[in-house]
């Protein structure tokens, strides 16, 4: 029977920030990382702008940083959790630059801080445009030098195992998976499990998030019992891409307008400052909902992104994977306007997490972008994602390594849920009904209707449990059903949240 002390599911940079400090901490613990795809195939990888944090005492502060994200957060963030998050920043940060990540500096050797919307200094560690793959590169290249980390790919999780102590209190105790090359349901025992599975983007028709954002973390946490709040405020990120018939989208980092891009509209004129402002470096909820107001107003697809009267060769320095993405679909920001539209981009809340990182089911904890901390409230500050992670990736891992000791491994034995498994099919009609959630959960961002959006959740579970009636699961369905459950879970905190700020 398979076990482990800690069971990390999911490996972007929150789940390989507590791997690697744990394993160093703790080198008595085995550690295994499962992740349903490959390793580097999440969000962490594609976020290009940086980490937000505080360096330059002199033209800045730690107070500026918490009042930003505050503001931006529309009055639901924590501001308890909001303080401990940026103060801790210089701390995390440290840590990471000696596992060998690279931030720009400028000639002199300091920092090349970014500026991104909503925030009122310059503070963005980053490296060029690929600030995430960065991270994700340098992390997975610690692990293999730890020896009690085990790193699993392909190997998507169904289900958290609970049982109930002998005070009756429920705890998690393990994870049912599905091995992709065994095509075989398995179970493995952990003292802890941390969720640091992503986001949800695959929920919706224009995304920033790859095929992996499904929910899925949630929704297991969710069947587990554990409470999932803020759920609907998913942000929209205003400057995504455009291609027809594009899923996910190409992401235009926040720091394009930061560095002086406009959004204008057919007519090559500016328009965000009619809705705020600080036009290009408003927040991400107040530019996306503009945009949204102009495309309604149009009719049009898509506005655009104009960095033509821009220091080109700067501007390459800065964003050469944007240029060169553009060039390959025959756009030259030096010369060509470049269409832009909202995008479903982060799911700010979540599971619900205290400061150690500890969901309301015992032993099991989230972090990432799967949780709700309290630190983005309604909308995320830009660059504060990378941030949380590397923070409550630090709190779970002091909390597991102080408490674990305590914990006995679950000696129940799990040989009736070796089940089978089909690899998927695409002729199955799961991947239909993923569009159809796709159309209605779009609409629902922009119309607010419940009641049709529950509905069309509902019909789509019913045909999809009646298609997997006729056969055994797939990975698809698997995929499904947690996308109806935090579907779900969305229009249904929606109806009862009344700080709800539609996307148009």
């Amino acid at each position: 029977m398979e076990k482990t002390d800690i069971l990390i599911i999911g490996s972007g940079l929150a789940g390989l920030f507590l791997a690697i400090k744990t394993a160093q901490k703790r080198p008595d613990l085995s550690i295994v990382i499962m992740t349903k795809s490959l390793a580097d195939t999440g969000n962490t990888r594609y976020a290009q702008g940086g980490i937000a944090t505080v360096t330059d005492l002199v033209n800045d502060s730690y107070e500026q940083h918490i009042q930003d994200t505050l503001s931006a957060g529309g009055g639901c963030c924590n501001e308890k959790i909001v303080r401990m998050v940026v103060q801790q920043a210089p701390d995390r940060i440290e840590e990471l630059l000696t596992m060998g990540i690279a931030f720009d500096t400028k000639p002199s050797g300091i920092w090349d801080l970014g500026l991104e919307g909503g925030h009122s200094r310059n503070r963005i560690l980053h490296h060029k445009d690929i600030s995430g793959l960065e991270i994700e590169r340098k992390l997975l290249a610690v692990i293999p030098q730890l020896p009690n980390i085990r790193l699993l790919e392909n190997q998507l999780c169904v289900d958290l195992s609970t049982e109930k102590d002998k005070t009756d209190q429920e705890y998690c105790s393990g994870v049912f998976y599905f091995n992709k090359t065994r095509h075989r349901i398995k179970h493995i025992r952990a003292r802890s499990i941390v969720l640091s599975t992503g986001g949800c983007g695959q929920l919706f028709k224009n995304t920033t998030n790859p095929e992996v954002a499904t929910g899925d973390g949630v929704a297991m946490a969710y069947r587990a019992g554990a409470a999932i709040e803020q759920l609907h405020y998913i942000q929209f990120h205003p400057t995504a891409l455009y291609e027809a018939n594009k899923h996910p989208f190409f992401l235009l980092s926040e720091a394009l307008r930061g560095f002086g891009a406009y959004v204008v509209d057919e007519n090559q004129k500016r328009f965000l400052f009619k809705y705020d402002t600080r036009g290009e470096l408003a927040t991400r909820d107040i530019v996306s909902q503009a945009i949204n107001s102009e495309l309604e107003k149009t009719g049009k697809k898509h506005v655009y992104l104009d960095c033509r009267h821009l220091d080109y060769d700067a501007f390459y320095r800065h964003f050469p994977t944007i240029t060169d993405y553009c060039r390959t679909i025959g756009l030259n920001p030096q010369e060509d306007l470049i269409p832009v539209v909202p995008a479903a981009h982060y799911q700010c809340g979540g599971i619900t997490v205290d400061q150690h990182s500890r969901t309301t089911v015992k032993n099991l904890y989230a972090i990432g972008e799967c949780s709700c901390t309290g630190l983005h409230g309604k909308n995320r500050l830009a660059s504060n994602s990378l941030l949380e992670a590397l923070v409550f990736a630090h709190q779970g891992s002091e909390h597991i390594c102080k408490t674990i000791d305590t914990i006995a491994f679950s000696s129940l034995i799990f040989m009736n849920k070796q089940q089978s498994v089909l690899p998927d099919n695409p002729d199955s009609g799961f991947a239909a009904l993923k569009e159809e959630l796709q159309q209605a959960m779009t609409a629902f961002y922009t119309d607010k209707e419940a009641k049709t959006a529950l509905n069309t959740i509902k019909q789509l579970k019913t045909t999809a449990d009646q298609i997997n009636s006729k056969q055994k699961i797939t990975p698809s369905f698997i995929e499904l059903i947690n996308m109806l459950t935090v579907a779900s879970l969305i229009v249904e905190q929606t109806k009862h949240s009344k700080n709800v700020t539609p996307l148009t």
